[in-house]
């Protein structure tokens, strides 16, 4: 199966910005690329979502990843393309979705949380996987279903992982992470979300060594 491969960062961080609105948009999404973020996921259940998504993705270098998260239709699939995205996130499986994605040539990171959704995902051909709640999981809960999986696929944490645990995480060999309110929440200033991402960095960097 062709998987769309998941491009070569040098920090596989995935910024969530829900709730944003399209008039916050170019000096947050500035802030976050600025500071070293090169993942940016723009949930649909946020304001105006596509149009947020538009903007961000004329603005942003080639380099840089922008997309939709809580993607549940293959409709708004579509209307992420239309909008110029080229990665897609979700809550759950939906096969149909991720395959409609991946023809698109988008990076997919459908959500899971137990063997059987992981592997239907795998099959479907995603990218990478969404282990969401990472915080019910664990590191230890994550391994354990990693191994049974393709190697190739990216395992990211999302949900109660931050600046604060990233270590727990990449002990564990797991290095890509969806980071939400710990770097945005609605109504916060651009100038707050660089100081956000500036702490980010340095603490995944001190993570991994780097």
């Amino acid at each position: 199966m062709n998987r769309v491969p998941f491009p070569d960062m040098k920090r596989p961080l995935i910024a969530i910005l829900r709730g944003i609105k399209p008039e916050e948009t170019e000096a947050v999404v500035g802030a976050l690329i600025e500071n070293g973020l090169t993942a940016i996921e723009i949930p649909l259940n946020s304001p105006e979502p596509f149009k947020s998504i538009e903007i961000a993705a004329k603005m942003a270098p080639a380099n840089v990843l922008i997309g939709a998260g809580t993607v549940l239709t293959t409709e708004a699939v579509d209307s992420l393309y239309a909008a110029g995205g080229k990665l897609l996130v979700t809550p759950n499986v939906e096969a149909e979705v991720i395959i409609r994605a991946r023809d698109y040539g988008m990076v997919t990171m459908p959500g899971v949380f137990t063997p059987t959704e992981a592997l239907q995902a795998a099959r479907a051909g995603a990218t990478g996987l969404k282990f969401f709640p990472a915080s019910v999981l664990g590191p230890s809960g994550i391994t354990a279903i990693r191994a049974v999986l393709p190697q190739e696929l990216v395992i990211a944490a999302v949900g109660g992982v931050s600046d604060k645990n990233f270590s727990d995480y990449t002990r564990a060999g797991i290095l890509a992470f969806g980071l939400g309110t710990s770097i945005y929440k609605p109504g916060m200033t651009a100038a707050e979300v660089a100081e956000r991402a500036k702490a980010t960095i340095l603490a995944y960097d001190a993570a991994i060594g780097a």
